[in-house]
């Protein structure tokens, strides 16, 4: 096949990357504690097996980021739902080992543990929380009381890369190779939310360039190898 096939497939398969993050975060917009990803691309020269492509050059994504800005926070009034203010995460566990995530959107198990929305244990600096019976309120320190007494306090952490960290599905992140450190600076906002930090307008004017690129490409493809390489087959064919 010739370069000039491969350079446009290339592109079109990095557009398809783009579309799957795009349609990924459009889906978690309205996810609490969501961060989008950036996608960035590279020129990858292809491995030389013939002379006639020693020049081919391929597009390829050159890695996923985390988008690690934050999202608006919003008021809810709810006693189990909470903000980070600054750079850190939430951590639970899971299945999988451990997790971390912005979104504060906790519930009470019925054994009383603090847990996600989905149901997984929220850690505090000495293990997971239980909580009493009475109303829960969280200082801005992470300081967890339930009814009269203190209960835990929520074990909050940081990364020297957060933009390195994996989407793990929803707003939970996974870290992988990283070992994240306490995170002294930040601060609780209680009965709020932070909100996904994408923009549906941005995101959506973005997918409108990508579709148009990837229908460019697609075009470009099909003269190659209809139009172009049916002439040349042609014209040989009468030689």
């Amino acid at each position: 096949m010739p370069g000039s096939h491969y350079v446009a497939l290339s592109g079109m398969r990095a557009r398809l990357d783009q579309l799957d993050r795009l349609a990924a975060d459009l889906a978690n917009s309205a996810t609490a504690g969501y961060k989008g990803e950036r996608l960035a691309h590279s020129q990858e020269p292809r491995p030389t097996f013939v002379d006639t492509l020693d020049t081919a050059i391929d597009v390829s994504i050159s890695g996923r980021r985390l988008d690690t800005a934050s999202g608006a926070i919003e008021n809810t009034g709810r006693d189990l739902d909470v903000a980070i203010e600054g750079d850190a995460f939430f951590e639970m566990q899971t299945p999988g080992g451990a997790r971390y995530s912005r979104n504060g959107h906790f519930t009470r198990a019925t054994d009383g543990t603090l847990t996600t929305d989905d149901g997984m244990p929220v850690m505090g600096e000495n293990g997971p929380i239980k909580l009493g019976d009475g109303q829960v309120a969280v200082g801005e320190d992470g300081t967890v009381r339930s009814g009269e007494g203190v209960v835990g306090k929520l074990k909050l952490v940081r990364f020297e890369n957060p933009a390195e960290l994996m989407q793990d599905g929803g707003a939970r992140l996974r870290a992988d190779g990283q070992e994240p450190v306490a995170a002294t600076t930040a601060v609780i906002r209680t009965g709020a939310l932070e909100r996904s930090n994408v923009s549906v307008v941005t995101h959506v004017a973005e997918l409108t360039t990508v579709t148009r690129a990837f229908e460019a490409l697609q075009k470009s493809m099909s003269v190659l190898m209809n139009d172009i390489d049916g002439r040349a087959i042609d014209s040989f064919g009468r030689r």
